[in-house]
């Protein structure tokens, strides 16, 4: 018999929370993927710092209601409106118009070129009295003060490309915000460095488009793995035209070039090269006026070195020639150092079992240097720190147990904007100073009717791996109403890439995932110990192995809900996109006697179809590494499958090519296996620039669902 008093305050506060529980979600509104009114509601978007003490803030209370725009004093919290976002923000525009370029300047325009090729990647100089950009693979260089186009390369061609990225270049090196550019301002304006590349020896894969009557083909440079990469040249040309100077590399050597930064402090170029194998990386300093180099710095590692480098993120100079900050994983563990201007090591800035995301803000005058980091809380969150130059001090800026993300700091590192959340916190913006004080909360998600609904319970576990070295991160949103004692189906969304995590104690609560939480399935995300969790040390176990630890680690999570009794084990169905989709169908093949569904999408299958920089990264070559490629095939296990496999991909798509899921097609029905196939004409590695083909994407994972885990009727909100 329960105790009266006990039985007395638990009935208090079933009331109370009933009271306060008043609403339920509307299902057609969480099947269409709406929200409630006043459930959630936006931040404020940051325009600029204005100085150290007042920032531009745009926000839309409601998606109804228009932005307004104002100057916010952090230390007062007055607001000044703004009425002109244009003039607030008193910057000189460059617009892509019809192809050809039009220049904005304090609210009048002018056309600055007129001819049948478009202009790419346009970009001023530092003192903004010109502009450079691409057009037929050459570079040009524009003139405001006397409106004349000097055109600084002429040889450009469909092989060879002036200040242009080839494919693999942006796409594994530069990175897709680069917009394929490939030139760089001097400081002082009067010099544009550039790469060549010359792409004649580079195989042509064909792509093909549906459309008229006899289709077309299009032919594009892509070097898959072992094959030919283009040749690069870097080059320094001046602002007005003339010789070209070209850096002391021979341009046949089997080498990359990462993304170049000049030296404020000597006018020079700093480039990183590395080999072709990847494990090693050589930064020198070129002079740009007669092309000759001088090695400042190198580092071999055992498996790989990411020239991915952030954009020139990697190097931070220091004033006064007082050297530069670098960024390596050398030790296992991405940190700062501190090296004098000749390339000597003065001294490790962080050390430690974590990982430095990037330098935020670098406070010569009092020697701190601030930067994001994972690991040093949770490695499921990222924080904000300084540290000072000398290693010795460090303190914690950020606050809470939430992810920090968006930090902004003010023109002198004053203050910091942060945008925080966790997995049961919706997100909100606040400043804080150099010291860690919040000073003003600027803003919640968390609108005024959202604590009158019940969401779908989510949190972060930690699921310990086979051979006992790694705690497993997972975020997992459980059924509602969840009974420990029924078994549900397991959706598990996974991307998998070396250095790619998705599990974050972040806010991450959508309508349909309250959905599918209402209808019963246990929604789980998990990351293996090559995701950025643990470092690089983590990512080392992937070295010339690609599928083998990432599998055996979700192997290990999702045995662990079905050894719980929470998961149904005919029913554990994994899904991804790129990487995720090699992984989807690697777990229903590989995998098949834990995963029985998944959904996968532009799938590598077999890593000698895929680019030669990302591939042989990891993998080394084919002929350096048979026995690797083929183990990390999807195409050696296709014996195995025996679920049930949704493959989708675009017949467009170049990144992944559809060559990939047509062998899959092909091997499977050599075995006599089932399975679902869904082209989509005219799709990339993607398509959510085509809606109506994204909508049946979308209502394709709804069914599959459906059918396959829940075992019920598609609810018709979902088919539209």
């Amino acid at each position: 018999m329960k105790h009266p008093l006990l039985l007395f305050t638990a009935l208090c506060c079933m009331a109370l929370f009933s009271r306060a529980q008043v609403a339920l979600f509307n299902d057609i509104d969480l099947q269409t993927g709406k929200t409630p009114h006043h459930f959630l509601q936006s931040l404020p978007t940051l325009v600029k710092w204005v100085d150290d003490d007042r920032i531009l803030l745009s926000h839309k209370p409601h998606p109804d209601s228009s932005a307004l725009t104002y100057i916010l004093n952090i230390a007062n919290g007055k607001r000044v409106v703004q009425t002109n976002l244009l003039l607030a923000t008193k910057t000189d525009r460059l617009v892509l118009r019809g192809g050809d370029l039009f220049y904005r300047n304090k609210g009048a325009e002018r056309k600055l070129t007129n001819d049948a090729a478009e202009e790419q990647n346009a970009t001023f100089s530092p003192d903004s009295t010109c502009i450079a950009y691409t057009k037929n693979n050459n570079l040009y260089c524009y003139r405001l003060d006397n409106n004349t186009e000097t055109a600084l390369t002429t040889d450009g061609s469909n092989t060879i490309l002036n200040g242009f990225a080839s494919w693999v270049y942006y796409e594994e090196i530069f990175g897709r915000a680069t917009k394929y550019r490939a030139f760089w301002w001097s400081p002082d304006s009067k010099t544009i460095s550039f790469m060549r590349f010359d792409e004649s020896k580079v195989p042509t894969f064909p792509l093909f488009n549906n459309e008229a009557q006899h289709g077309q083909l299009e032919l594009t440079r892509y070097p898959k793995a072992g094959d030919t990469n283009p040749t690069v040249k870097i080059g320094f040309v001046s602002a007005t035209g003339g010789s070209i100077t070209w850096a002391n590399f021979s341009e046949q050597d089997d080498q990359y070039f990462g993304w170049p930064i000049w030296n404020p402090s000597s006018n020079s170029l700093w480039v990183l090269w590395m080999n072709r194998q990847q494990n090693t990386l050589k930064i020198y300093d070129v002079n740009s006026q007669t092309g000759n180099k001088q090695e400042i710095y190198s580092e071999t590692q055992n498996t790989w070195i990411d020239l991915e480098d952030r954009v020139g993120g990697r190097i931070h100079f220091l004033d006064n020639r007082k050297g530069f900050l670098l960024q390596s994983d050398k030790t296992g563990w991405n940190h700062i150092y501190w090296y004098n201007a000749d390339g000597s090591l003065k001294n490790a800035v962080t050390t430690g079992l974590f990982t430095v995301q990037g330098i935020e803000w670098v406070d010569e005058k009092n020697g701190w240097v601030y930067y994001k980091a994972r690991g040093k809380e949770s490695t499921a969150r990222t924080d904000l720190y300084g540290t000072s130059l000398d290693g010795k001090t460090t303190k914690r800026l950020s606050f809470g147990d939430f992810h920090h993300t968006n930090i902004s700091h003010s023109p002198s590192g004053k203050y910091f904007i942060t945008t925080y959340s966790n997995v049961s916190t919706p997100p909100q913006m606040a400043v804080i100073d150099r010291k860690g004080k919040l000073i003003r909360v600027l803003g919640s998600t968390r609108g005024s009717q959202f604590d009158k609904y019940t969401t779908a319970q989510t949190e972060l576990v930690r699921i310990k791996s086979e051979d006992g070295k790694y705690l497993l991160p997972a975020v997992v949103t459980w059924p509602a109403g969840f009974d420990p004692d029924k078994k549900y189906p397991l959706l598990i969304s996974i991307y998998g890439g070396p250095n790619a995590g998705t599990v974050w104690d972040a806010w991450n609560w959508t309508p349909l995932r309250q959905w599918y939480a209402q209808e019963g399935v246990i929604q789980v995300t998990f990351d293996h110990r090559g995701s950025g969790h643990f470092g690089k040390e983590g990512m080392n176990y992937l070295h010339r192995n690609l599928g083998y630890w990432e599998m055996t680690d979700y192997t290990t999570m999702a045995q662990w809900f079905i050894n719980k009794g929470y998961a149904n084990p005919s029913k554990i169905a994994i899904t991804g996109f790129s990487y995720g989709g090699y992984l989807s169908c690697y777990a229903v093949t590989y995998g098949a006697d834990v995963f029985t569904h998944a959904m996968a999408g532009g799938s590598v299958v077999d890593w000698r179809l895929y680019d030669s920089h990302y591939t042989e990264r990891f993998m080394s070559t084919p002929a350096d590494n048979p026995l690797g490629y083929k183990n990390s095939s999807v195409l050696t296990f296709v014996d195995n499958y025996k679920g049930r496999l949704l493959l989708v991909h675009g017949t467009a798509d170049d990144n992944v090519h559809m060559q990939n899921s047509l062998q899959l097609v092909s091997a499977l029905q050599d075995k006599g296996k089932q399975f679902d196939l869904m082209l989509y004409p005219g799709g990339k590695h993607g398509w959510r620039n085509l809606p109506a083909k994204n909508r049946h994407f979308e209502q394709l994972k709804h069914q599959f669902i459906y059918q396959h885990l829940l075992q019920k009727n598609l609810p018709t909100a979902l088919t539209k």
